[in-house]
């Protein structure tokens, strides 16, 4: 037993060594020597600084535009002297309004002269000529037939008075200026009635000659007579056509 007691001794010895010899832990640093590192993502930095960037030109703008506004603002008047005060000058009147339509005012025309009206006599017309009682009648100034009928009881029908409306100047050639003399053949019955109308002379002019047919089929004649009875017969009717003057 006390054999081996200095072995036991000798192994705890080494063991009290071996655990003299290990070093000691350090002492923690205070908080006031720590180093803190932060570290940012790259993209963070980019935007950071974009941001910077674009609030440095807002502000060089802004100060810019303050100064262009500062350009033309006029200092106060400085009263010179000698000059009244403030109170002495009178303030100017208000303008008056405009009444309607002062803006539509035309302007003044010069006068212009006034025709006089110079009253001459009238003169006497001159008494129309009177036409034969057998010649055939036309309108006043429009057309009228030239030669006369035969008389009643003859070989050809005559017109009856009063029973010969005469033909229309027409308006348009009127206005062209037609003149001329149209010549038309009428066929009368027995009873006194035309019948078949067929232009024997032309004028020129197909309104002339329209209207002078028109007429004589209004027309009334006294038949024909052979023997003292009525007969069918035709006769010629001249007519002129010239404006009235």
């Amino acid at each position: 037993m006390f054999r081996h007691l200095p072995r036991s001794i000798h192994c705890g010895y080494a063991r009290i060594a071996s655990i003299l010899q290990v070093s000691p832990m350090p002492a923690p640093r205070p908080a006031s020597d720590r180093q803190i590192v932060l570290r940012l993502p790259r993209h963070t930095l980019k935007i950071a600084g974009i941001a910077f960037v674009a609030g440095l030109l807002l502000f060089l703008l802004v100060w810019a535009t303050g100064r262009k506004d500062d350009f033309y603002k006029a200092s106060p008047a400085q009263p010179a002297a000698g000059a009244p005060a403030d109170d002495s000058i009178q303030p100017l009147p208000a303008p008056l309004p405009a009444q309607d339509g002062a803006s539509d005012m035309s302007q003044a025309k010069p006068p212009e002269d006034t025709p006089t009206l110079v009253e001459t006599a009238p003169t006497d017309p001159p008494a129309p000529t009177p036409l034969p009682e057998d010649a055939v009648a036309g309108a006043p100034g429009t057309a009228a037939p030239t030669n006369t009928a035969a008389a009643a009881g003859g070989d050809r029908p005559v017109p009856m008075q009063g029973q010969m409306p005469p033909p229309r100047y027409p308006s348009a050639a009127l206005r062209r200026g037609d003149v001329g003399d149209v010549v038309v053949r009428v066929d009368v019955d027995a009873t006194g009635k035309p019948g078949g109308v067929t232009l024997v002379q032309r004028s020129g002019s197909r309104d002339l000659d329209r209207v002078a047919m028109e007429a004589v089929r209004q027309w009334r004649f006294h038949p024909a007579q052979r023997n003292g009875q009525p007969i069918a017969g035709s006769v010629d009717i001249p007519f002129e056509f010239r404006p009235a003057q």
